[in-house]
């Protein structure tokens, strides 16, 4: 078949289109993939927890040593949430202003943590795979880690999601979870703090932060397993919840928080005891550890319990600065004993 000149000019510009089209689609597509930012962090050593004492011991915590992090990125900050993605080391985190973090803890000969490396934060994406501008859509404040997925417990909207970990591309949702509680029970800045794996209960088991029951205690549920169903943590004194991590015994680690104008921001961790954990219970268990403005605490957010390599279980904690020059993005280690 011969073509004429002018269809052939008609398939020319037909082709420059959809050239045009593609590279168009590309750039796209490129636009709405959020930028990873690699963040220079500057890390303080901490050598002491209680300020100016050199006590180590505190209850069954010892103190290892702790990181005050700064950067001249303006983003840097808001830490709610980490894990481990390698005992110690290479970790997953989010923000409340709605981006993932990862980075790696470098450690001295000792293994005390001495800074931390190959910091990035990148945006988190809805399910269309856009970046999600509105802070009450993003506040993501619990985490939780296993077989290569990351579910996040967010507050506002509230909703348990979860993402495959890529830090290289962090899509969107992979689903959205049944957390069990009743929506309308859960308060607007008070929702999941705690989105934790426990092998004993069968699965994921959330918290809230203080979302309250009419007898005072708070909200709480095992999403997976045979011991399924709402349960509450029992609120003890002025302390809301923040995050919490399984023991290899079963137990609940939760890591607390207060403040007052009058008192200053507190921190405390308490031993949830496994059997209280349960549909229709109220859990409960002993406060461990508790510190006020006299030890090198902040507004502490995150927590993970990881084991070291010679054998001893770690607690690591982390602090969300809400990106006022008032506060401090802090990392602090502790071994606990007797487990």
């Amino acid at each position: 078949m011969i073509l004429s000149l002018s269809r052939l000019r008609q398939l020319a510009c037909a082709a420059t289109a959809a050239l045009a089209l593609s590279a168009s689609l590309s750039a796209s597509s490129r636009a709405e993939q959020p930028d990873i930012e690699r963040i220079e962090v500057s890390a303080r050593s901490i050598a002491r927890f209680q300020i100016g004492l050199d006590q180590k011991i505190f209850g069954p915590l010892e103190f290892v040593g702790g990181l005050e992090m700064t950067s001249p990125s303006r983003n840097l900050g808001a830490l709610s949430a980490f894990r481990f993605l390698k005992p110690g080391s290479d970790f997953i985190g989010v923000a409340d202003t709605g981006f993932w973090y990862f980075g790696r803890i470098a450690r001295d000969s000792a293994l005390r943590p001495t800074g931390v490396e190959n910091f990035r934060m990148v945006q988190m994406r809805d399910g269309s795979g856009n970046g999600i501008e509105k802070k009450w859509q993003a506040d993501a404040e619990g985490l939780a880690v296993r077989d290569g997925i990351a579910t996040v417990g967010f507050e506002r909207t509230h909703r348990v999601a979860q993402y495959r970990i890529d830090p290289d591309n962090m899509a969107g949702p992979l689903r959205e979870l049944d957390f069990l509680v009743p929506r309308n029970e859960l308060r607007t800045n008070r929702g999941f703090e705690t989105v934790a794996y426990s092998a004993e209960k069968g699965g994921l088991v959330v918290v809230s932060e203080k979302s309250l029951d009419t007898s005072g205690n708070i909200f709480a549920a095992v999403l997976e397993g045979p011991g399924k169903g709402v349960f509450t943590v029992k609120r003890n004194g002025e302390f809301d919840i923040t995050d919490g991590a399984f023991l290899p015994d079963g137990d609940l680690l939760l890591l607390e928080r207060s403040f007052s104008m009058a008192s200053g921001v507190k921190m405390r961790l308490r031993r949830i005891a496994s059997q209280t954990i349960a549909k229709g219970q109220v859990a409960d268990g002993p406060v461990l550890l508790e510190a006020n403005m006299g030890y090198q605490i902040d507004n502490m957010e995150g927590l993970d319990v990881w084991q070291r390599a010679d054998g001893a279980l770690m607690v690591s904690l982390v602090s969300d600065d809400n990106h006022s020059i008032l506060q401090r993005n802090l990392y602090l280690e502790f071994i606990l004993h007797g487990d």
